[in-house]
């Protein structure tokens, strides 16, 4: 990718229309769409692409995300997926970047019998939802994939569960944005108050906590990256959910031979990896795909998703601050709701769009008033850049 405008410290005169902080995929797929309508724009973010997008897998997959209790959120990721398409096509053919978009879909297996019954009720409850799940018993399965293991005893095809790659995601959606007129500020934003700007978009991760007071919680996920033997492409197509001994994994083959495995989920804000960690992720990686036992380690990390108290994502106008916009707390979804983050939000800022129905069970006001308010500093420094995102 060419013809990125230089990045500056130095805000215009003018004042911004918009001033979006936190320079991960959501904040600047938010600030791409708002300089795309004429608006003028500042991201503020001392380290845009290197927080949570960084260690992200990319799974778009609203249908093996779908959870028991989390109607409203499976209806905001479904249509967020729905939406992926276009947005891919446009952002490459602004960019004229690869993303890694790929949809081959999701596999989603079981290892054992016990493995099985479990995943069974997830698919049983997702398919009551209308959502396109189709049950494979083993010989299929191994039609699809031949390199998983002789063991898995039978899985699932979601079809409409794709992939991106957010390293590729992230400058893509920076150089769209900046080609339409946004600047990066990198500088870190301590108080909302010192910000200037007819509106600020609060799209800071788990940062979003000490800047708005509302309840986003880091929750820890350690990843690996493998890479396929002699450079060539990953041995199997589809994204690999799987059910392992009681274990979650999940592989993610990319073109460049690329794996990512993942992931943790602890309720720690620390950032170090441990071994038993990496040991029950490629332990459960290779029962259900033996030949990743071959295959190269070249990256442990540990990143931290930005989670609220019921695992929905916090948006729309910050409780007495009518122009404070938040779209934070994406927790897992942060990249497959990437598009419709973006689109709701900017309709709020320009005021045109109905987003009403989509926005109402994530809105600010569903918690209490937060405590803090915009004079709440920054507490700390936060490891990496303030950027929103989640992964898967």
């Amino acid at each position: 990718m060419t013809g990125r405008p230089a990045t500056t410290n130095v805000v215009s005169q003018r004042r911004p229309d918009v001033a979006v902080v936190g320079g991960g995929p959501i904040g600047w797929a938010v600030a791409w769409r708002c300089a795309a309508r004429g608006l003028r724009v500042v991201v503020h973010d001392p380290a845009p692409g290197s927080g949570a997008s960084h260690v992200a897998a990319g799974m778009l997959a609203p249908v093996a995300e779908a959870y028991f209790g989390e109607r409203e959120l499976t209806a905001l990721l479904t249509e967020s997926a729905g939406r992926w398409p276009g947005f891919a096509a446009e952002l490459t053919e602004v960019t004229g970047a690869d993303i890694g978009y790929r949809t081959e879909g999701t596999l989603m297996v079981g290892l054992t019998v016990d493995d099985l019954a479990e995943a069974r009720r997830l698919w049983a409850y997702q398919q009551e939802l209308g959502l396109p799940v189709t049950p494979l018993r083993p010989s299929p399965l191994r039609d699809r994939e031949p390199a998983l293991a002789p063991r898995v005893r039978g899985g699932a095809l979601a079809a409409t569960d794709h992939q991106v790659d957010p390293r590729r995601l992230v400058p893509a959606l920076r150089l769209a944005a900046e080609r339409a007129g946004a600047v990066l500020v990198a500088e870190p934003v301590r108080r909302l108050s010192d910000v200037t700007a007819g509106a600020t978009v609060v799209a800071a991760g788990c940062g979003s906590a000490a800047l708005t007071g509302l309840p986003v919680r880091p929750v820890k996920g350690q990843v690996l990256r493998l890479r396929a033997p002699d450079g060539g492409p990953p041995g199997f197509r589809h994204v690999i959910r799987g059910y392992v001994d009681g274990e979650h994994v999940y592989l993610v083959p990319r073109d460049s031979g690329e794996v990512v495995v993942g992931a943790t989920v602890e309720e720690r804000s620390d950032l170090d990896v441990s071994a038993g960690a990496v040991l029950r992720l490629l332990r459960a990686a290779v029962d259900l795909l033996p030949e990743i036992a071959e295959y190269d380690l070249v990256e442990t990390l540990a990143g931290l998703r930005p989670g609220t108290p019921d695992n929905a994502p916090i948006l729309g106008p910050l409780p007495g601050h009518p122009d404070v916009l938040v779209a934070t707390g994406h927790h897992r979804h942060g990249i497959v709701l990437t598009p419709v983050t973006a689109d709701l939000i900017t309709d709020l800022v320009t005021g045109e769009g109905n987003s009403d129905t989509l926005l109402a069970p994530f809105r600010p006001d569903r918690f209490a008033d937060p405590p803090g308010g915009l004079g709440a500093p920054v507490a700390g420094t936060f490891p990496h850049s303030t950027e929103e995102n989640s992964w898967n």
